[in-house]
């Protein structure tokens, strides 16, 4: 099907769909080149860049609604640092993973340290999500807002379990996409190369004061912590305007543009409102279609910001996939460790829901000519 050309008025006129690294706004990427010079290849300990990470910091403040207590923290690497870090340095004793998808895996995966008790690991079917349940001596209870491999997002609800026990939610393809109540959660941690539309090299997360606590008490405690995983460090640098070490200033840069661009239009409320108008596009066509269905059977499961479909074997998916990028229409492949024959679409809070429509009307296209 790749020697299919999808006429002109058929195609988005951004055709980015990545789910990661996310589209970034053509507007991000001049004022980077504008202004950003005068930040890139200078000291983070100086007063530029401690007053961008100062900014980037008051604005998702805004953006989540913290409340006063809360604070925005930040720290070198990404994620998979933060995993690592919450396992030295959040982990008291056990924790409670949810697991529907990579990401859900992988924290669980950390969680399984020497040091700790075992975790209690709840796993869902690829396209189902489960729930968590408090449980006696757990004290931190763990799961992904929104899942980028399998595109299923799950409410946050506070668990109450023992006194004390703390919820922390992976948010690295939901924030700035979802709308939520941060009082719900103790830690929402993400990475900002989705909804935020930035680049790699850095973690944020929303502390809640008892986060905050347990993070000093765990530090005070004897247990050894290596200084880059160290979450104290990260608090206490934070609250300096900086990184333990040299930040990706590139990073900061386009995530605050993309922090005040959201904030200007409305906040999470609008971006949440924007891909809700995307995904359900995308929904109601493949529930409408005779060859595709949603991948995630809940309606209730199904994610706002990372659509995942499902086609009938008749179709190649991995056709129509190479079809679309011969159009210039990229990055719709499935997970690749899924292995189904489905497309995955990101409906992140950049891209633009004409833009999706007329993916649709590509694939159309490329549905009647194959």
């Amino acid at each position: 099907m790749s020697h299919v050309v999808i006429p002109a008025n058929r195609l988005p006129l951004d055709g980015r769909f990545g789910c990661g690294p996310s589209k970034i706004r053509p507007e991000q990427l001049t004022a980077l080149a504008d202004s950003g010079a005068s930040l890139l290849g200078t000291s983070h300990r100086q007063s530029g860049v401690k007053n961008l990470v100062r900014s980037v910091r008051e604005g998702l403040g805004d953006l989540f609604r913290i409340p006063d207590g809360y604070e925005v923290i930040l720290g070198n690497g990404g994620s998979t640092a933060f995993w690592d870090a919450a396992a030295f340095g959040l982990i008291e004793n056990r924790s409670q993973n949810l697991v529907f998808g990579e990401f859900g895996g992988k924290f669980a995966g950390a969680a399984k340290a020497p040091w700790l008790q075992a975790p209690d690991v709840r796993n869902a079917a690829p396209g189902a999500s489960t729930a968590a349940e408090a449980v006696e001596g757990v004290d931190v209870y763990a799961w992904p807002h929104n899942e980028t491999s399998t595109g299923v997002a799950v409410p946050i609800s506070r668990v109450h379990g023992d006194a004390g026990a703390l919820t922390v939610i992976d948010a690295t393809s939901a924030a700035g996409g979802i709308d939520f109540d941060v009082t719900e959660t103790d830690v929402y941690y993400f990475a900002p190369q989705k909804n935020l539309g930035s680049d790699g090299g850095l973690w944020f997360a929303l502390f809640s004061p008892a986060a905050l606590e347990r993070v000093e008490r765990i530090a005070a405690s004897g247990r050894y912590i290596p200084e880059f995983l160290s979450l104290k460090n990260a608090v206490d640098n934070s609250r300096l305007q900086q990184t333990l070490n040299t930040p990706a200033v590139a990073t900061l840069h386009l995530l605050n543009s993309q922090v005040e661009w959201i904030n200007g239009n409305g906040g999470l409320t609008w971006a949440a409102a924007r891909t809700a108008e995307s995904s359900s596009a995308l929904y109601d066509w493949a529930e409408a279609s005779a060859v595709a269905i949603p991948f995630v059977a809940n309606p209730a499961d199904r994610s706002p910001v990372v659509v995942t479909i499902d086609f009938d074997d008749s179709i190649d998916a991995a056709a129509i996939a190479a079809t679309l990028r011969a159009n210039g229409i990229v990055d719709t492949e499935p997970y690749r460790k899924l292995g189904r024959n489905q497309l995955r679409i990101a409906t992140f809070v950049s891209i633009e829901p004409n833009d999706v429509r007329q993916l649709i009307r590509s694939i159309e296209y490329v549905l009647e000519n194959r």
